[in-house]
């Protein structure tokens, strides 16, 4: 990238930063004749009071930001609508700092109940759900979403085996409720061991999209996700509910496919501010998330880094998390095959996401993203969700459709890990303000045939690299524990559907077995009984050989790492 493109790059941020509240939820119509077209005020006057609203988007994409200040707006001056229920499937909060997400609702009185898949990002709703003022919900984003198309098609449930021997199962955790812990479980254990997932029915869908025409035909070309859009449209016009669009373009019609007719919409709400995504507007949408994209893949990443770099989004990188990122690339490598198809998540299996583009193996695999993008390279930080260059954009509901039929490998974090191969990804730390929820987590180790985890060895934990050798200066608090504090993954069912399990970390690597959690690898220059089985908490075994593998020096150094699938 030139320096002119990072100074264009940077005042573009600097504008967005400076003027990301400006807005006017009364901006009249631009289409007095067409009764559809209102302002966001007016709008708002469709959503009743106790209504079950869904939105649509994930992360920094496709925020509805105008509609949830207008909501926020109308509430504050009338107390109305009010004790509404939000449907959000992915997570679209601001972490307490970002204006114009869904926490601009969570107020006391207007906000009372949250249905999410991932709930980290909702700081305002958590803390009305620890206060006691809202009931939180979590639901895997995957089956979430499967709900949501089902009540478009005439069904109030889903029934599927997701989350056995997890949190979600009500035979060995809490279900569905997570304050209060006695609210209204979602989740029934049928007869034969699956569960049956049901929802409120939605009659409000409210959320963005790139434009309309005249007559109000609503329009997706250019869009970086789709996400629930049509879903919950559909299933808030099933049950006799009302669609509310806000749109950053009138174009004519005929402009590109309809997304969705007229007639299947209440509202449209024009607004020249809607986001593709974070910081970039519908109007100037960035081509490199689109379908027509005609920038490399390594422009398109340079430039989203550079935003995630100067918003302060990025993790600071170490050198022994390249380190890790080698290790658990090098054993994806040796396990998979052209043609498989891969889900990667967020944080260090990130850095994994970087290296199989870099080498050029991500050209041998199918990339799915459960926000519904598929192909490309996922993007990073508060583009999470979009991609760069995707091949075909699809809903998340059919992305999840076809994650269940085949996924073939899912490369994920945890936060915790115990002695049974269980995983924790959902919760920090007691009440709500500490409560992640899974996202798409439950759905994909569900699906997967092979996993790779990727997380650090202890939180904090500090080494040091000479050469081609690794040593530990602070082990940090221990992430590999005697027992997980909420199991989002059962390591033991997993063995019992024959999937392959890995973790990856900065020490070496484990692999989950009949004989329990095996060490499989370590690091050059890591000493397997003074730095892993003397301070690991975690029961581990050694391999039936009686030691552990230590990992080649390139994995160390990357010099002469080289990759290739066969």
């Amino acid at each position: 990238m030139n320096l002119y493109t990072k100074a264009k790059i940077t005042l573009h941020l600097i504008r967005w930063l400076l003027t990301w509240k400006k807005h006017d939820s009364r901006q009249p119509s631009p289409v007095p004749e067409n009764p559809k077209f209102m302002s966001a005020w007016d709008a708002v006057s469709l959503i009743k009071d106790g209504a079950v609203m869904a939105t649509s988007g994930i992360g920094g994409n496709q925020r509805c930001a105008l509609m949830y200040w207008a909501i926020r707006e109308r509430f504050d001056a009338e107390q109305h609508p009010r004790d509404l229920t939000v449907v959000c499937i992915g997570g679209q909060g601001g972490r307490g700092k970002v204006p114009g997400t869904l926490e601009e609702i969570g107020v006391e009185g207007l906000n009372t109940r949250m249905i999410a898949g991932h709930t980290e990002t909702f700081k305002a709703q958590l803390k009305l759900a620890d206060a006691g003022k809202l009931e939180l919900q979590c639901i895997p984003q995957g089956t979430l979403t499967l709900i949501v198309k089902a009540q478009g098609e005439g069904c109030d449930h889903v029934i599927n085996r997701t989350g056995v021997g997890t949190f979600v199962d009500p035979r060995t955790g809490r279900g569905t409720p997570v304050m209060p812990p006695d609210a209204k479980q979602y989740v029934e254990v049928q007869e034969d061991g699956s569960f049956k997932y049901t929802l409120p029915p939605i009659d409000t869908a409210v959320f963005s999209a790139p434009a309309a025409d005249r007559k109000g035909n609503i329009y997706v070309k250019n869009c970086a996700v789709l996400c629930e859009s049509y879903e919950i449209a559909r299933a808030a016009r099933r049950n006799g509910g009302k669609v509310i669009v806000n749109v950053g373009m009138l174009v004519e019609e005929g402009y590109d496919d309809v997304f969705l007719s007229a007639d299947e919409v209440d509202a449209v709400v024009y607004w020249a501010g809607a986001e593709q995504t974070a910081s970039v507007k519908y109007r100037k949408h960035w081509e490199c998330f689109t379908l027509n994209s005609t920038m490399t893949e390594d422009e398109g990443l340079a430039r989203a880094r550079l935003v995630c770099n100067i918003l302060g989004l990025t993790p600071k990188r170490k050198p022994i998390d390249n380190v890790l990122a080698r290790l658990g690339t090098r054993i994806f490598v040796d396990h998979a095959s052209k043609g498989d198809h891969v889900d990667i998540g967020v944080g260090l299996p990130e850095e994994v996401s970087r290296l199989l583009h870099e080498s050029g193996v991500m050209s041998d695999l199918e990339m799915i993203n459960e926000s519904g993008v598929m192909g490309g390279v996922s993007a990073p930080g508060v583009f999470f969700g979009a991609a760069v260059n995707p091949k075909e954009i699809v809903s998340s509901a059919t992305a999840f459709e076809r994650i269940y039929k085949r996924l073939d490998w899912a490369i994920l974090g945890a936060l915790q890990v115990d002695g049974d191969g269980n995983v924790n990804v959902s919760k920090r730390g007691e009440g709500a303000i500490n409560y992640v929820g899974p996202g798409g987590f439950i759905d994909l180790v569900t699906s997967a045939k092979s996993i790779l985890f990727c997380n650090a060895w202890g939180d904090r934990a500090e080494f040091e690299i000479a050469g081609d050798k690794v040593s530990v200066k602070n082990p940090g608090k221990a992430k590999f524990i005697e027992k997980v504090d909420e199991i989002t993954f059962n390591g033991q069912e997993a063995l019992k559907q024959g999937i392959r399990v890995f973790y990856v970390t900065h020490v070496g690597a484990f692999r989950l077995t009949e004989r329990g959690m095996e060490l499989l690898c370590v690091m050059p220059g890591i000493d397997a009984q003074k730095d892993i089985l003397d301070v690991c908490p975690m029961k581990i075994v050694l391999p039936e050989s009686g030691a552990p593998e230590t990992v080649a020096p390139e994995i160390v150094t990357g010099a002469n790492y080289r990759l290739s699938l066969q």
